[in-house]
């Protein structure tokens, strides 16, 4: 049984695959843009083109271009393949990463949200995206992992910060109840456009 498991939530363009449970090849860079165009070849280098039986992929929240561009070549790659496609939450692969450096179990999650926001949550993920100076007192966990704990923590006053970026390579530490089949972008607020009518 092989596993893809692709995130592009983020400035990082994350892939990995796994046989059996292990970790055959990866590949995690920062790009910063360009998801679009260096997604695929990235899939294509690893070990057999990539070719998996399932697809986990990273649905945000984040980047709304990022997400989009994960979950649509997620979509067409099983489809060619015949294979099947999972969902998960780009802020529990953060603190998945996060786990296995600290051996922490309870911990809050800090990341880039953009528009000057921040991504918050506390795990289990129940996230919002708030103004800096509103983020402290939605993360409750004196361990706080993310791109943005270090100013979590420096505006809190109190906890320690792991910097974190969601890491493909960091899927197995995901619980099941993670995964949804109901493949589709997690938004942490609306989006800029409006549909005209």
């Amino acid at each position: 049984m092989r596993k893809l498991v692709i995130d592009t939530t983020s400035e990082y363009l994350s892939v990995a695959l796994f046989g059996d449970g292990e970790l055959i090849a990866a590949d995690h860079q920062a790009i910063g843009r360009g998801h679009a165009e260096k997604l695929v070849p990235a899939v294509a280098a690893l070990p057999g083109g990539g070719k998996a039986d399932c697809i986990w992929v990273g649905c945000g929240p984040g980047s709304f271009t990022g997400s989009r561009v994960g979950i649509a070549a997620a979509r067409a790659l099983a489809f060619a393949w015949g294979a099947e496609v999972y969902g998960f939450d780009s802020l529990a692969l953060v603190a998945a990463g996060a786990r296995r450096l600290t051996g922490c179990a309870q911990l809050s999650v800090v990341c880039e949200g953009g528009h000057g926001q921040w991504l918050v949550a506390d795990a289990p993920m129940a996230w919002h995206a708030l103004d800096p100076d509103e983020a402290p007192a939605a993360a409750t966990f004196e361990q706080v992992a993310g791109n943005r704990s270090s100013e979590l923590v420096a505006l809190r006053g109190f906890g320690a910060a792991v910097h974190v970026v969601p890491d493909a390579r960091e899927a197995s530490g995901l619980a099941p109840e993670a995964l949804f089949t109901n493949v589709r972008v997690l938004y942490a607020r609306a989006p800029d456009a409006k549909p005209m009518i």
